[in-house]
């Protein structure tokens, strides 16, 4: 695996974060304590983790992920566990976000002892509605954009970044904390954000929820467009051991309007998960 310190990153405390590349995955390392690995969302990549990542850097190792045709992995099969597995500590925290929550879910089910505590930040088991889950997005929505990610692609992503922040209290300041992570590190691969967008229309994680056995943390916006917070309840009343925390005026990026409300929460979490580990080593 090879080792170089990434592009610099403004308006960050140091120590910056160092990159490193491991079967096509791209990861960026900083900070010292129990590892923490962030997984972003659809459309983006890690740029969108950095103040979160600098927050929380004085007590945990952050490792955040370019998930699979995204940001600068080269990797392209988002199903791949073994893989994204292979780039890891031998047991971690788990931070995902909206798909990066669902990743970090079907992660979580597949290798259980190496996930010492999840956190999962507006996040659904299904994305798309149906008769007996009315928590999703109506199928016509993630169909358009089915239609449109063919023709148009930065408009599609460009639309959904939008879809984010609606209702969020922070609107605009979020909205341009997303773009800036797209112009300054990547977009995904139109071949990944097809995939992804599959995934979102045909995940339906609502059975591997009773087998989780991580201390789970649940983070969702009170505005959330994309993934309601009826979600999320339904996902606590079914994870075995779980807390929600519902975030007043936020939207899809909670961690981006409310950073120190969702960072108090996660170190609130990780401080009990953490008791008595040590710290593991990146490969």
């Amino acid at each position: 695996m090879s080792n170089a310190t990434c592009d610099a990153v403004p308006n960050l405390s140091v120590p910056q974060p160092v990159a490193t590349t491991h079967g096509g995955i791209y990861l960026e390392r900083r900070g010292n304590g129990p590892p923490l690995v962030l997984l972003h969302g659809w459309g983006l990549n890690l740029r969108v983790f950095d103040g979160l990542a600098a927050t929380l850097a004085p007590h945990h190792t952050l490792l955040a992920v370019d998930l699979p045709g995204h940001g600068r992995s080269t990797a392209s099969d988002l199903n791949n566990y073994p893989q994204l597995l292979a780039c890891l500590p031998e047991k971690f925290a788990l931070l995902g976000w909206s798909l990066g929550g669902q990743l970090a879910l079907q992660l979580a089910a597949f290798a259980p002892a190496r996930i010492t505590a999840l956190v999962l930040v507006s996040t659904t088991p299904r994305f798309e509605a149906t008769t007996d889950w009315q928590a999703g997005l109506a199928p016509a929505v993630l169909a358009q954009f089915a239609r449109q990610l063919q023709r148009d692609y930065p408009r599609t992503v460009s639309e959904f970044l939008e879809l984010q922040v609606r209702g969020s209290v922070q609107a605009d300041a979020t909205l341009a904390q997303l773009r800036a992570a797209l112009l300054s590190h990547g977009e995904a691969s139109p071949a990944a954000l097809t995939t992804g967008l599959e995934l979102l229309r045909d995940n339906d994680l609502r059975l591997i929820l009773a087998t989780i056995t991580a201390p789970t943390l649940l983070i969702a916006g009170q505005y959330d467009r994309v993934t309601p917070t009826s979600a999320a309840r339904s996902m606590a009343a079914r994870l075995p051991s779980c807390e929600l925390l519902e975030i007043r005026r936020a939207g899809h990026a909670p961690f981006l309007s409310h950073l120190a409300e969702c960072c108090a929460a996660i170190e609130a979490l990780l401080g009990t998960a953490d008791s008595g580990s040590t710290v593991a080593a990146t490969p």
